[in-house]
């Protein structure tokens, strides 16, 4: 630790000012190319990029131009964590527009929330005296999007349980829907494609090569908000294609921390909990859209009775996937990695409500049979390690899982190691 601190502070000396500087955009080839500008004096400069595909200037323009730049700008605050925390730096100057004092206090609450678990990875204490101040340009040039939106909705889709849920539903009840997705990769796509749903919005996000290039030198790295860029970039892209309801797919679960570090909560889920869409919710009518409706479908549902909901739509079950390491995998094909608390996760919650022949079908092999996911299994009801840092259900939704996949496996005469070993842990 005390080396981690001896960096953190070495670099807080050498950087002590974050700068986002400017953003700027461009049509090109019928794609919006967004353009931001952020320095770390004395010698560091990131310039990430964000293209949304298959828009036109008609578009740009029912939008209005003091609107769109204030939803820019936006995502330019959004995307400041992902680059800050290289440095840590005690000071972020926003010279790109104008923040009021609320919204200087509501952005120093994103990131002290939002950057929990990169605070606890790299054994940052972030309540030491001026950790962290935020300062504004005096100009302001934005203006807030006050049209009115078609009732039409936009779903967040990344191939997985939750949004496939969300989206079924949806249908259901004959709701005009846009699939917004962000890098998808292919299997991502071979999944929407499945869904039968017509009109997809893809945005590319072009992280900054500079960032990567000094997370291998040894500058901080760690965990960022990402569902919270999700939020903004999405009600970006409802209004520029004329959607009124942006709808997510984040459960009850993810209201549950994994942690405790310096009398904090550690929550890897934070930008997916009730407490963020709440805020964020607030913050969007009073200072980007004040007709977006933002939401989360699943909101009052847990993760077993997501899964449940996912096994009426067997149409899925050879294409989807919730596992993040086979998304890393990616060129190698292979939709579930099997090796992690994601995986074991969601097959302990569908186990109990699937046949064996559809459980291959997804998962191409009993996860339950894997012995080096002992320890893993442990974390994920509460009898070793702390949670893991994944988008995994509740402690108490995972007992329930494990139980109710042992009473399925006694019945069926299949008792595989994890539930055996789950059986031991019961009787002791």
């Amino acid at each position: 630790m005390r080396n981690v601190n001896s960096k953190l502070k070495n670099l807080r000396k050498e950087y002590p000012r974050f700068i986002y500087e400017s953003y700027s955009y461009q049509i090109s080839k019928n794609n919006l190319e967004i353009f931001l500008n952020f320095k770390v004096p004395p010698d560091i400069r990131f310039k990430p990029k964000i293209v949304i595909k298959n828009i036109n200037k008609l578009r740009i323009t029912r939008v209005g131009e003091r609107e769109l730049n204030n939803l820019i700008f936006h995502l330019g605050l959004m995307e400041i964590p992902s680059y800050w925390k290289a440095t840590c730096s005690p000071e972020i100057e926003i010279q790109a527009d104008q923040l009021n004092r609320e919204q200087i206090n509501w952005w120093k609450w994103l990131i002290i929330n939002g950057m929990g678990q990169f605070f606890y990875e790299n054994k940052i204490d972030w309540r030491v005296k001026n950790f962290l101040t935020i300062k504004s340009s005096n100009e302001k040039k934005y203006k807030i999007f006050n049209k009115k939106l078609k009732d039409r909705y936009l779903v967040p889709f990344g191939g997985g349980r939750d949004s496939i849920v969300t989206l079924e539903n949806l249908k259901k009840r004959e709701k005009e829907i846009a699939l917004f997705m962000v890098n998808p990769t292919g299997g991502i796509l071979k999944t929407a494609k499945v869904s039968g749903i017509k009109n997809k919005i893809i945005v590319r996000l072009l992280i900054d090569k500079k960032l990567l290039q000094l997370n291998k030198k040894g500058y901080l790295n760690g965990h960022t908000p990402f569902t919270a860029l999700l939020s903004f970039l999405s009600v970006l892209c409802a209004i520029l294609f004329d959607y009124k309801n942006v709808v997510f797919s984040n459960e009850k679960s993810a209201d549950e921390g994994n942690l405790k570090y310096l009398e904090k909560m550690i929550n890897h889920q934070w930008a997916k909990s009730s407490e963020f869409e709440r805020m964020f919710k607030k913050y969007c009518k009073k200072y980007l859209a004040k007709n977006t409706n933002y939401f989360s479908y699943l909101r009052k549902y847990g993760e077993l009775e997501i899964s449940k909901m996912l096994t009426k739509y067997p149409k899925y079950f050879s294409v989807f996937s919730s596992c993040n390491a086979s998304m890393r995998i990616g060129a190698r094909q292979i939709r579930w990695c099997g090796n992690c608390p994601k995986c074991l996760f969601v097959y302990a919650t569908l186990y109990p409500f699937l046949n064996k022949k559809d459980l291959l079908k997804i998962f191409a092999k009993d996860i339950f049979g894997n012995k080096k996911l002992l320890p893993i299994m442990e974390s994920l009801i509460g009898q070793g390690r702390p949670k893991p840092f994944e988008c995994v259900g509740t402690k108490k939704e995972s007992k329930i899982a494990f139980k109710l996949s042992l009473e399925k496996a006694k019945k069926l005469g299949e008792i595989s190691y994890l539930l055996s070993e789950y059986k031991k842990l019961q009787n002791r």
